[in-house]
């Protein structure tokens, strides 16, 4: 789509003071979808030459924001030796994009869209990832990925901010994980989807429910929970406004979904192999 209120386009390389109506502009795929009547100018952050992808020393793995969803796919089925790889792929499907979009889109721009169905925002989420946040000035500061996403479509990103990168630590990359995902529709948008990550370290479980919320919400268990310690914990946290309501589910099926896939994540992750579910 054009977007005809836009008069000016920035090199980010170049330092401009920020000013009301500037956007940042990654892969452009949301941007580009709709119209931006507000909006004066975008800044470019195409030419800034981030690494897309860096491991760092005990096993972290950096995800630039501009990243694009192609690029870390091939990353997680090529290159990331761990147990939590599967997961990377099985988020980038969650898109159901045509390769198009796959070669634009980035892991930062599906992050800051903030929408309860971003597969980033699920993926990044569960293994426990920290946004970069970088300001105007230069400063930065870190916070969770379960924290920056405040509700839908809304997050902790200030004026002129920039999410320069997100970290998965690598102690969530060599957990197990267990995935679901629920849609109205053969391919449709995610009403629900769960991620469980088990610690082969200390045997602490964490259940993610995304998409069926508002934010991203992450449960962490010292020990794997029993069927009803789960459902109680998701249920006392998850208040009712916070079950979103759209056209993709009512906030009923979607808080019945995202139990039930919370419920089969557990099983799954407390069974062991050739062991009947429990």
């Amino acid at each position: 789509m054009d977007l005809n209120t836009i008069t000016d386009v920035r090199d980010a390389r170049t330092r401009e003071p920020w000013r009301p109506g500037d956007a940042w502009l990654g892969g452009g795929t949301y941007l580009f979808s709709e119209p931006q009547p507000r909006l004066r100018r975008l800044v470019d952050l195409s030419r800034m030459d981030w690494e897309p992808l860096t491991r760092h020393p005990y096993g972290s793995l950096e995800i630039a924001a501009t990243c694009t969803i192609a690029r870390l796919s091939r990353h997680g089925r090529r290159f990331l030796d761990a147990p939590a790889a599967p997961l990377v792929e099985q988020c980038c499907r969650a898109f159901l994009a045509s390769f198009k979009i796959w070669n634009m889109a980035t892991v930062g721009g599906n992050l800051c869209n903030g929408l309860p169905a971003g597969p980033m925002i699920s993926l990044t989420a569960a293994l426990d990832g920290s946004c970069l946040l970088m300001a105007q000035d230069g400063s930065t500061r870190e916070v969770k990925v379960a924290d920056f996403i405040r509700g839908a479509g809304v997050k902790d990103l200030a004026e002129g901010e920039l999410l320069r990168s997100v970290t998965l630590p690598g102690r969530a990359l060599e957990c197990r994980t267990a995935f679901r995902q629920a849609s109205l529709y053969g391919l449709g948008r995610s009403g629900a989807l769960v991620i469980g990550t088990l610690d082969p370290v200390d045997g602490s479980m964490a259940v993610t429910v995304t998409a069926a919320t508002t934010r991203p919400f992450r449960f962490w268990f010292p020990l794997p929970p029993t069927a009803g310690r789960l459902r109680a914990v998701i249920d006392a946290a998850v208040t009712g406004p916070e079950w979103f309501d759209d056209i993709h589910g009512l906030p009923e099926w979607r808080r019945h979904m995202g139990l039930r896939l919370a419920e089969e994540v557990r099983r799954e992750l407390t069974r062991t192999p050739g062991e009947g579910a429990r």
